[in-house]
C-alpha cells in the first residue's frame, strides 16, 4: 500500500539527487523536437559531460515540450537560459560553458523573458519542459499523485464532485459541458458497473495539444483519470489514443506500469475500497471518432459511427454501462484542482469560461507552438504578443479555431475575448484548441473548401444529411473556385449549410457548415469577385478563362 508519507519520501530522494548536480540542462524529447534530433542533442550532452568529467556535477535530462516548437530543437541550462536551433554538434560548447562557470552560449541563446513565456498561465503545461515524462518519480516530485491519495483520505465523490463544479471547468474536448455536472449525472447513475474514457482522439488539423501533453506529462493524466473513476464510482478506465502517436502511446503504457508498481493504479488503492486500471485502446484515425458515442463503438470492437442521443454516455455508454468521457486537457485540470481548491480555479478566466486554455498555435504565424493562456484573453494579445505576429511582412487576415468544425474569425474581431461565448457568436468555436492564423495570402472560399473537403472525407455516412449535404457543398465550392459557379450555386450553398447544420446526427455533420457560413459571413466579397468578376483577389484559385466557364 502507498500511503503520502512514501511520495514525500520519494520526492525528497528525487530533491537529493537533483542538489547534487551544480548544473541541470533540459532537452526537448517530445515528438516535435525529436523529429529535428534532440534525441542526438541529448546523447551529445551526455557525452561531453562524461568525457569532461563533470559527471555529478551536469545533470542531462529528457523532459517534455517547451512550447517553441518553431525553434527547436530546445535546450534549457538552468532557470533561465533557453538554447533554440541546437544540433548534436553544439554539445561541446554547451558543456565547455557549463565548465567555465556556466557562460551562455550567445549564438544559441533565445529570449526566456519573451512575451511567448511570460504572458502564458500554465496549469494543465505546469510540468511540461521540467520533467522526465517517463520517470514516475520525477513527476511524484512534482507533487504528483498527491492529490489522489488527499481525495481517497478525505473526500467522498460527492465531496470532489461538488469541487470541480465549484472550479467552473468546462471540457475542453469542444462542446465546454460542465465538467462537474457531468460527473455528477455519472455519479447519480445506476448500474452493475461504471466506466471512464479520456478522448485522445485528437484528428483537428494543424493540433496536436493533446500528443504533447500526453507526451510530455502522462501521469497528470491519469492521475485525473483515477480521481474521476473515485468521483463517479468506476473501476475501469481506457485511454483511446490514435495510432498515429507512437511516442505518445509508448510513454502512457510505460506510465501506467509504473503507477502499477507503486500501487497508485489497481486492487484497493491506498488502503481503500477503491479500486482502478486502465487500458490503452488505439484508434485507427477516424475522425467521427472523437465523438463520444462513435468512440464507445470503437472502443467495443464496433465501427466507429455514433448513435442518436439521449440516453447520453452518462447513463447508457461502454456495453450499455454509465461512463464517464473526457478529453486529455479536462483530466489534466484535475489534480491541479483538487491541490488548490475549485475557488482558485474559478480565479482564472471569464465569468462563465473558468480557467486556462491550452493551444496549438500554428500557420501563418511566427511563433507556432504550444501554449496555455487564461481564458478571456484577446486574440490580438495572442497572435501579436504571444504568436509575434505574420511574418514576411504580410498581414493578418483570419484566424480558424476549432478545427475543421470551427469558424475563421476575421481582423476586425481582433480584440475579441477567447472564451466559449464569444467564439460561438462570432460563428466559431473553441474546439478542442487548434488556432490556424491565416495572411493576406489566404483564399477564403478556397480555405472554405480545403475544410468541408475534410468533412466530407470524415463523414462516417450514417445519416444522409452529413454524407450527401458535405459532399454538395464541397462540390458547389469547387465550382466557385474554379469560376463556374452562379449566384444560384450561392444561395444553394447557403440552403444546404442550414440543412446539414440542422439535421445532421453528430457534431461532425452538424458544425461542418461552420467554415462556410463564417467565410461567408466575414468575406462575402470574395465570394462575389469569384462568382460575378471570375476573379481570386489571392491569386489562389485557377480560374477558368471565359470560353471555359461559358463553352
Amino acid at each position: 500500500m502507498i500511503t503520502l508519507e512514501d511520495l514525500t519520501e520519494i520526492a525528497a530522494k528525487e530533491q537529493e539527487t537533483r542538489s547534487a548536480a551544480d548544473h541541470h540542462v533540459h532537452v526537448c524529447v517530445a515528438a516535435s523536437c525529436l523529429s529535428l534530433k534532440s534525441d542526438l542533442v541529448k546523447e551529445s550532452l551526455e557525452k561531453e559531460v562524461k568525457q569532461n568529467g563533470l559527471a555529478g556535477k551536469v545533470a542531462v535530462k529528457g523532459v517534455g515540450c517547451m512550447g517553441l516548437c518553431m525553434a527547436g530543437p530546445l535546450v534549457t541550462v538552468g532557470d533561465g537560459v533557453l538554447y533554440q536551433n541546437v544540433t548534436p554538434e553544439d554539445g561541446i560548447d554547451i558543456v565547455k560553458g557549463l565548465a567555465e562557470g556556466a557562460r551562455p552560449i550567445s549564438r544559441l541563446e533565445g529570449d526566456s523573458k519573451a512575451p511567448f513565456f511570460t504572458k502564458q498561465v500554465k496549469v494543465v503545461l505546469e510540468n511540461c519542459g521540467k520533467i522526465d515524462p517517463e520517470r514516475v518519480e520525477d513527476y511524484i516530485a512534482a507533487d504528483g499523485y498527491r492529490a489522489l491519495l488527499e481525495t481517497l483520505e478525505n473526500k467522498t465523490p460527492v465531496d470532489v464532485c461538488h469541487e470541480i463544479q465549484k472550479s467552473g471547468l468546462r471540457g475542453r474536448g469542444g462542446g465546454g459541458y460542465p465538467t462537474g455536472l457531468k460527473w455528477s449525472t455519472v455519479l447519480k447513475s445506476t448500474g452493475a458497473r461504471k466506466y471512464v474514457i479520456c478522448n485522445a482522439d485528437e484528428g483537428d488539423p494543424g493540433a496536436f495539444m493533446d500528443r504533447s501533453l500526453l507526451e510530455s506529462d502522462p501521469h497528470r493524466v491519469i492521475e485525473g483519470m483515477a480521481i474521476g473513476a473515485y468521483a463517479v464510482g468506476a473501476s475501469h478506465g481506457y485511454l483511446y489514443v490514435r495510432a498515429e502517436y507512437p511516442l505518445a502511446v509508448k510513454r502512457l503504457k510505460a506510465a501506467i506500469k509504473q503507477a502499477e508498481r507503486l500501487g497508485l493504479l489497481g486492487t484497493n488503492i491506498h488502503g481503500t475500497p477503491f479500486s482502478f486500471t486502465v487500458d490503452v485502446r488505439l484508434g485507427a484515425g477516424a475522425f467521427v471518432c472523437g465523438e463520444e458515442t462513435a468512440l464507445i463503438a470503437s472502443i467495443e470492437g464496433g465501427r466507429g459511427t455514433p448513435r442518436p442521443r439521449p440516453p447520453y454516455p452518462a447513463e447508457e455508454g461502454l456495453w450499455g454501462y454509465p461512463t464517464l468521457i473526457n478529453n486529455v486537457e479536462t483530466f489534466a485540470n484535475i489534480a491541479p484542482i483538487l491541490r488548490n481548491g475549485g475557488a482558485w480555479f474559478a480565479s482564472l478566466g471569464t465569468a462563465k469560461s473558468k480557467g486556462t486554455k491550452v493551444f496549438a498555435l500554428a500557420g501563418r504565424v511566427r511563433n507556432t507552438g504550444l501554449i496555455e493562456v487564461p481564458m478571456g484573453m484577446p486574440l490580438r494579445e495572442i497572435i501579436e504578443d504571444i504568436g509575434g505576429g505574420v511574418p514576411d511582412g504580410r498581414t493578418f487576415k483570419a484566424v480558424q479555431t476549432g478545427g475543421p468544425s470551427g469558424g475563421c474569425i476575421p481582423a476586425p474581431l481582433l480584440d475579441m475575448p477567447v472564451d466559449y461565448e464569444s467564439l460561438a457568436q462570432a460563428g466559431s468555436m473553441m474546439g478542442s484548441g487548434g488556432m490556424i492564423v491565416m495572411d493576406d495570402s489566404s483564399c477564403m472560399p478556397d480555405v472554405a473548401k480545403f475544410f468541408m473537403e475534410f468533412c466530407r472525407t470524415e463523414s462516417c455516412g450514417k445519416c444522409t444529411p452529413c454524407r450527401v449535404g458535405t459532399v454538395h457543398m464541397h462540390q458547389i465550392l469547387q465550382k466557385i473556385c474554379s469560376g463556374r459557379a452562379t449566384e444560384a450555386d450561392l444561395a444553394l450553398l447557403l440552403d444546404l449549410c442550414d440543412v446539414v447544420k440542422n439535421t445532421s446526427l453528430c457534431g461532425l455533420g452538424q458544425t461542418s457548415p461552420n467554415p462556410v457560413l463564417s467565410t461567408l459571413r466575414y468575406f462575402k466579397d470574395e465570394y462575389t469577385r469569384h462568382v460575378i468578376d471570375k476573379k481570386c483577389g489571392a491569386s489562389v484559385c485557377k480560374i477558368r478563362k471565359d470560353e471555359e466557364v461559358h463553352g
